[in-house]
């Protein structure tokens, strides 16, 4: 659908729904909320959708300077939070937020917005900073559903998640309104951080680039397809590769194509069944999801995984392990595939079982398709937040 024609579709709505903002001031820490590139261009969909809606939109990304992070990563460990590991580690500490924060609330009353959106809580205030300024959340995790999964888990002290639960805890308390992608998100935060439930709503999420396919496609072809442009080991690839090794000895026709970076390519060891591609235009992406089998995307910990998407889109079913945001994208099994737990032989027993059903793998394609169209789009995900 253009975004001509949903504007048309959602007019008769801002007509019968109060309009929570007519400016808008948008926030990332992770790069340029403008930029495609940053969060899987979550921001700058919202942007252009925002505006489609007639919203005034500005932008802005909190930064520390060098200085301070060197300071913050040298405090890290004498406050008694433990080794500093990564980066992530320094975002989320008092100080780091503080700072971001009180940036935030400066470019808010030049920018003249009375309404931000957060996309992600990091650089959320414990308390509005600026009188009248309402504040908005849309995210995929919290910091303590992120726990149950994510590998560095381990390197975080108690004192640290203590103080960071304290935190998000905080900042989550003072906010307008909740967005998160999916429902198993927006029930967390109602039941563990005691959100009211009037105040979070779980409205999914839209897509990249990737069109509907509807043309040719062969399921007896066994054709794997894996994507991870970062994180490769955090998305699964180590583990798909395993089991790739293991369905090999029961099928040596499978073929495995990898997408991923050069920091990717050093992790997987040649082999004549697995093609490492990179630096993909997004033509050649977009003819990898119509011609594959099965998307094997084991992620461990990724919150929901747009990838998911993409793919059935593309009428490609999904497999990948029964957490965080696939059972709810596949229903429960019905467009893909959910694997208990991250075992090599697990996977590999559910790749090859997927396989030996063609007329399966197409009807979970077109059903997958059809649950995306209906489901998914960055104009409703705008419409959603905008208009209470």
């Amino acid at each position: 659908m253009n975004a001509t024609l949903q504007i048309r579709v959602s007019r008769p709505v801002e007509a019968a729904r109060g309009r929570r903002f007519d400016r808008v001031l948008i926030t990332s820490l992770f790069g340029d909320p403008r930029s495609p590139r940053t969060w899987s261009g979550v921001s700058s969909n919202l942007a252009t959708r925002f505006e489609a809606l007639g919203i005034g939109v500005e932008t802005y990304r909190p930064r520390l300077n060098p200085v301070m992070k060197l300071v913050l990563a040298a405090g890290y460990p004498l406050a008694g939070y433990g080794k500093l590991v990564n980066g992530e580690q320094i975002l989320r500490c008092g100080q780091a937020r503080r700072r971001h924060a009180a940036q935030l609330a400066t470019a808010a009353e030049q920018m003249e917005c009375d309404a931000v959106l957060h996309t992600g809580a990091l650089d959320l205030p414990p308390a509005d900073l600026l009188r009248g300024v309402k504040h908005y959340l849309y995210c995929d995790q919290t910091w303590a559903l992120s726990l149950r999964y994510r590998p560095d888990a381990p390197s975080y002290s108690r004192k640290a998640r203590l103080e960071f639960e304290r935190l998000e805890r905080e900042s989550l308390a003072g906010l307008a309104h909740i967005f998160t992608f999916a429902e198993y998100v927006r029930d967390h935060i109602i039941e563990h951080y005691g959100v009211p439930e009037e105040r979070v709503s779980a409205i999914g999420s839209g897509m990249g680039q990737i069109e509907p396919y509807n043309g040719p496609k062969d399921y007896t072809r066994p054709a794997l397809l894996f994507v991870a442009k970062h994180l490769f080991k955090a998305k699964g690839g180590e583990l798909l590769v395993a089991a790739l090794h293991r369905a090999l000895e029961r099928r040596r026709d499978l073929t495995l194509t990898i997408v991923g970076d050069e920091r990717s390519r050093r992790l997987v060891k040649p082999h004549p069944n697995i093609v490492f591609r990179d630096h993909l235009p997004w033509a050649e992406l977009q003819g990898l999801f119509r011609s594959a089998t099965l998307l094997v995307q084991p992620m461990l910990n990724d919150p929901w995984g747009q990838v998911y998407l993409e793919a059935l889109l593309s009428r490609t079913p999904a497999m990948g392990l029964a957490r965080n945001g696939l059972p709810e994208i596949v229903e429960g099994g019905r467009h893909g595939f959910l694997v208990a737990r991250p075992d090599p032989d697990e996977l590999a027993n559910a790749i090859v079982a997927a396989l030996m059903d063609p007329d399966r793998l197409a009807r979970m394609g077109q059903s997958g398709q059809r649950r995306v169209l209906n489901s998914y789009s960055w104009d409703r995900v705008a419409e959603a937040i905008a208009f209470s």
